[in-house]
């Protein structure tokens, strides 16, 4: 079925054609030969997809640019005017331009080569169709969506989703993520050494040491905690809220697990069962503990773990053909699990206003307040999911765990300031992550200028709220007809008026900018004016540009 969001069609439906194949049901229709095509999730790897084939697996640490994602979203938009969402929890394969046989003499470009890359590079060929395959299906809904910008299709994608996440102010402050080995003293000295040190921190996150036991989850508070609503009140009065970690694998001396296991997967991942989030039953049983247990003692916030798959790491999870009392089966569930998971955290804070994380988040996740962060730390990779998420009605950070040098710290830092959510993530790290490197001031500074920016933040994801806009956008989603635009995948348009362009930490002090010509710009920290167009930059500090 094709629906229109808009009366005034740009991509007609008589451009599509279907049929049902052996492997499942099969879409085919035609774009431009200056088509570039954008989105499909977090895709770390690869920023244009045009001409290429991408298969939407769900699976954590994707090590090339095959379509797998912890993220992946059925969903894409182009520079001519129109993107696509593909309405289906399958692992849907997408080949992204490729010419079919028509008896053509069209000759196509390359030719011989004396060398793989040029060989094997991608070709950009004319008369190309893209192609959709959703493995078992006998149909598929798919939504045109149409707008002068890729901006304005985003937009209408987050708002047919019901609108961005409305998001409490708090939670774009600094969150902090403790070494996991710690017990309930060490981290409120760690508490302290933030407010002692005048060093910005809004959120406490505790990793898997909370609990009795982590890998299947009992949810129970373990010695390390032995007063945890006495260590909640402590770190409340001095301002923090709190956040934890978990996974949904419920452990067999978790409270819940003999009333959530009928609801649950026919198979265990880690000695734990797999709640159907798909039951009403297993929502309520999973929301009414985490609210009872963790909400009511002060708990505001989440980090919802290994929702993902695990093909890359261990093949711990369940597989594809494991089924579900809700009738979904394994591949169906993976796509679905982040969001399901999401929902009953929600469940479970009721009114409690959150920003939290999740391992995995699929279509249509627009309107739920958790932000994306992955196993992966290739910094370059990092900063290319912050320009692609806006494409997807997905959130992202480019979090920082540790660093080898001081330069290395200060880069990472300076990037997740500019990002949507402020995250340390030191859970590995026996102390603080740039205690040994002799830059707490630079990182005191730049964790002030996060503060400086919350207000501005905060009206962007109201903004995201009520219309859809991504608070941080890749270049071409604004300056769609800029064709410079199109390659640029590790700059960022930052709310309204920021242009956010990151030097990558281990590459040194120089980077290229580009200022779209389309507008006028000053320098964010001088306001000196800044000429649009290409620029060699040599910094120490973070390259960022205001329009005027």
């Amino acid at each position: 079925n094709f629906s229109y969001i808009e009366t005034d069609v740009r991509y007609p439906a008589s451009n599509f054609t279907c049929r049902r194949t052996a492997r499942g049901f099969l879409v085919e229709f035609p774009i431009e030969d200056d088509c570039h095509v954008f989105g499909f999730g977090l895709q770390l790897k690869q920023f244009d997809h045009r001409g290429r084939k991408l298969r939407l697996d769900v699976n954590a640490d994707p090590v090339t640019n095959n379509g797998e994602s912890h993220a992946p979203v059925p969903f894409f938009v182009t520079n001519k005017g129109y993107g696509m969402y593909f309405d289906t929890a399958r692992y849907a394969e997408f080949t992204c331009g490729k010419p079919k046989n028509t008896a053509s003499r069209t000759l196509a470009e390359g030719g011989a080569a004396d060398n793989t890359d040029d060989l094997y590079a991608v070709r950009t060929e004319s008369g190309a169709v893209m192609s959709a395959l959703i493995p078992a299906a006998q149909g598929v809904d798919v939504y045109v969506i149409e707008g002068d910008t890729i901006t304005d299709i985003v937009k209408q994608y987050n708002m047919l989703a019901g609108g961005g996440c409305d998001v409490p102010e708090w939670g774009l402050g600094t969150l902090y993520r403790c070494y996991t080995g710690w017990n309930s003293e060490q981290i409120k000295k760690t508490a302290d050494y933030f407010r002692d040190n005048d060093i910005p921190c809004s959120i406490i996150g505790l990793e898997p040491g909370w609990q009795t036991h982590a890998y299947s989850c009992t949810y129970k508070w373990s010695d390390r905690y032995p007063d945890p609503k006495g260590f909640i009140d402590y770190l409340r009065e001095r301002g923090f809220h709190v956040n934890l970690w978990e996974h949904a694998f419920t452990h067999p001396d978790s409270p819940i697990h003999d009333d959530i296991a009928p609801y649950s997967g026919d198979y265990l991942v880690w000695g734990g069962v797999v709640p159907d989030f798909a039951t009403p039953e297993a929502r309520k049983i999973f929301a009414d503990y985490q609210r009872k247990a963790l909400v009511e003692l002060g708990v505001d916030g989440f980090k919802l773990d290994e929702c993902d798959s695990s093909d890359n790491t261990g093949s711990w999870s369940f597989p594809l053909h494991a089924e579900f009392p809700s009738g979904l089966d394994g591949e169906q569930y993976h796509s679905l699990f982040g969001t399901l998971y999401a929902k009953t955290i929600l469940d479970a804070l009721g009114d409690t206003p959150t920003l939290s994380e999740i391992r995995q988040m699929g279509a249509l996740g627009a309107p739920y307040p958790f932000v994306l962060y992955s196993d992966l730390y290739d910094h370059k990779d990092f900063l290319r999911g912050v320009a692609n998420s806006g494409f997807s009605g997905i959130l992202w950070t480019p979090e920082f765990r540790d660093a080898p040098d001081r330069d290395v710290c200060i880069r990472r830092v300076q990037a997740i300031v500019f990002s949507v959510q402020c995250l340390i993530n030191a859970w590995y790290y026996d102390g603080i992550p740039w205690g040994g490197h002799g830059c707490e001031d630079e990182v005191r500074k730049l964790l002030k200028l996060r503060e400086k920016l919350i207000p501005m933040l905060k009206k962007a994801f109201e903004d995201y709220h009520t219309t859809g806009k991504p608070p941080v956008r890749a270049l071409v989603m604004d300056y769609t007809d800029d064709a410079e635009t199109y390659k640029i995948d590790n700059q960022w348009l930052f709310c309204d008026d920021l242009l956010v362009a990151p030097i990558a930490a281990g590459t040194g002090d120089e980077r290229d900018v580009y200022l779209p010509t389309a507008e006028k710009w000053v320098d964010y920290f001088t306001g000196e004016p800044v000429e649009s167009g290409w620029h060699h930059v040599n910094t120490k500090g973070i390259p960022v540009y205001k329009r005027v």
